[in-house]
């Protein structure tokens, strides 16, 4: 296979993904789908089971069609790697039994709310629905590289001091908050600093005009340190005293000065939370408007790069990425958008079948006669645009 950051492979899922090992010469670090929802209509994957026309049989019909595809995506996940899948309320809860079945559910890392209609679906009774859901999974939590967190969700407001050389930091109590720990579950982070509340300055060993001081809790109850003696002696500059207002009268207490901005790959990073907003991630909307800017309106409910971007943020940005519900391109779409931006070598194989669009509906009319050819044209009008190149396989 060529060097393309972004691959088309056009068949049935099931018959490509045991392939990928031998085609790619590596497993997959990355899975996202978002596979067709069960909205009570037929979809396109009509594999061998029997359905009545009944709820429970709708529901079994589409795990039946699940399942076998998950179960492939597993064998060909590297044990480092990880699959997001996005669902509705239709399928979620059967979905993550059958997740927490091929995976484990020891390998559930979160079910992610995403906010992808802010106004919410004006049609039909009941609520009206503004989110769907990602379920995230390991092939092996306790080995996966993922890391939940991004350098995105960093609010600068929250460092509201500044250093004489501008650098922005907040103050976090080094004395560690968790009752958890304490001088009998953590002996050796229970000892004695010297300090000036006046100059700030923190010392392991004695000099003039400090003071001792012990880790404590705010009711006066020993305490434990979250940094090690070494740590401070390597940092001193990084901690700093200062005199605080206790229960039992003033105190001093001792505070690590957290910078905003850090010497590591990739620079500070946050927790994510497991509600993603529209305005972070972008929507519907947002995600039709990019589609369109380069086909035309041709896919009625495509996601937003946005929503990929976060995905692949939190996994190397050497990450080998499938897609094998890959509707209208958006994961080889993100894929280049975000190699473009922070010089990122991820790879993207798309994988779609043939299957016919409506006739009358603006793909049709477009000469798109099958959402694979919506795929192809979307990921080569993202070569053209963005950079990366496309190349298409057979299966």
């Amino acid at each position: 296979m060529g060097e393309a950051q972004n691959v088309f492979v056009e068949g049935d899922n099931l018959d490509v993904l045991p392939t990928l090992p031998v085609r790619l010469g590596r497993p997959v670090d990355l899975v996202y789908i978002d596979p067709p929802y069960n909205t009570g209509n037929d979809f396109a994957y009509h594999d061998d089971f029997r359905a009545d026309g009944s709820r429970r049989s709708r529901h079994q019909a589409w795990i039946a069609m699940m399942e076998p595809r998950l179960v492939a995506a597993r064998e060909v996940l590297a044990d480092t790697g990880a699959i997001f899948v996005s669902i509705d309320d239709n399928e979620v809860a059967h979905l993550r039994l059958l997740m927490d079945e091929v995976f484990g559910e020891d390998n559930l890392l979160a079910q992610v709310v995403v906010n992808l209609n802010p106004k919410g679906r004006q049609l039909g009774r009941g609520f009206a629905t503004n989110h769907e859901y990602v379920l995230v999974y390991a092939r092996d939590a306790r080995r996966t590289v993922l890391d939940a967190s991004s350098s995105d969700s960093v609010d600068e407001r929250d460092f509201n001091l500044t250093a004489p050389d501008g650098r922005r930091y907040r103050l976090l109590p080094l004395r560690n908050t968790n009752k958890k720990f304490n001088p009998l579950t953590a002996r050796t982070l229970h000892f004695t600093v010297w300090g000036d509340p006046e100059s700030g300055r923190v010392s392991t060993t004695p000099y003039d005009g400090a003071v001792e001081i012990e880790p404590v809790f705010g009711d006066g109850r020993p305490a434990v340190w979250r940094w090690s003696r070494p740590l401070i002696e390597e940092r001193p500059d990084d901690v700093v005293c200062r005199v605080v207002k206790g229960k039992n009268g003033d105190r001093i207490d001792v505070y690590q000065r957290d910078w905003m901005l850090r010497d590591t790959p990739g620079g500070r990073r946050k927790k994510l939370r497991t509600i993603w907003l529209a305005e972070e991630v972008g929507s519907t909307d947002t995600a039709v408007a990019e589609l369109k800017e380069l086909v035309g309106h041709v896919f009625e409910s495509p996601k937003p790069t946005g929503l990929i971007r976060r995905i692949l943020g939190t996994m190397p940005d050497d990450a080998l990425v499938v897609d094998f519900f890959a509707g209208s391109g958006t994961t080889g779409h993100a894929v280049a958008l975000q190699n473009a931006a922070d010089g990122g070598s991820r790879r993207c194989v798309s994988i779609n079948s043939a299957e016919p669009t409506r006739a009358g509906s603006n793909a049709h009319a477009a000469g798109l006669l099958t959402v694979a050819d919506i795929t192809r044209a979307r990921l080569q009008a993202v070569a053209d645009t963005v950079g990366g190149g496309y190349e298409e396989l057979s299966v």
